[in-house]
């Protein structure tokens, strides 16, 4: 079937289920960064936090791109799912919604990169990951960093900076007055 690279690749991202805007606890990070400390060290750490993707999402959106994240995050579910005719569905949706030609919502491609409607019939966990791949290296090396330097991202910053001093001088109060 997959060879274990493969498996290893599929199973290393949270399904989307997990990293959409309802889903608002935010995941602690490795080597101790959280929040916005843990967005900034890399586009993959933002998007494996729940309200990472929520205000990377808000970014994009503000610059008319938000269909970017949104074909990352259906791909990754995609790529989860068992069921043949709920992936042959799946497919005929992301298709319809970012890659036809007839789509509002497209994302940006390269041509030679597009599939063909035909081959949506029979479809496979991987059919989209090339332009997934294209779409996450477009985030990564153009959007992503235009957010760490937004106001969205600042504004989460100072909140998440305020809300910490918060807590430690509380902490602290309690320390000292006991």
């Amino acid at each position: 079937m997959f060879s274990r690279a493969v498996i290893s690749r599929l199973s290393r991202k949270r399904p989307p289920s997990e990293i959409q805007d309802n889903d608002v606890l935010a995941s602690t990070s490795h080597h101790g960064a959280t929040g916005t400390e843990k967005w900034s060290i890399s586009l993959e750490h933002l998007l494996d936090d729940a309200e990472g993707v929520r205000r990377f999402r808000e970014f994009l959106k503000s610059e008319f791109s938000e269909e970017n994240v949104l074909f990352w995050i259906e791909c990754e579910d995609f790529k989860k799912t068992q069921d043949i005719e709920r992936l042959r569905d799946k497919a005929k949706h992301i298709y319809g919604t970012y890659l036809s030609s007839k789509s509002s919502t497209q994302v940006n491609v390269e041509g030679q990169s597009r599939l063909s409607e035909s081959m949506l019939g029979q479809p496979h966990p991987l059919m989209f990951q090339k332009l997934q791949d294209q779409i996450f290296n477009l985030m990564k090396f153009d959007s992503y960093s235009r957010f760490l330097r937004s106001d969205i991202f600042m504004k989460s910053k100072r909140l998440e900076e305020s809300g910490n001093e918060e807590t430690v001088a509380k902490r602290a109060s309690r320390i000292y007055n006991t």
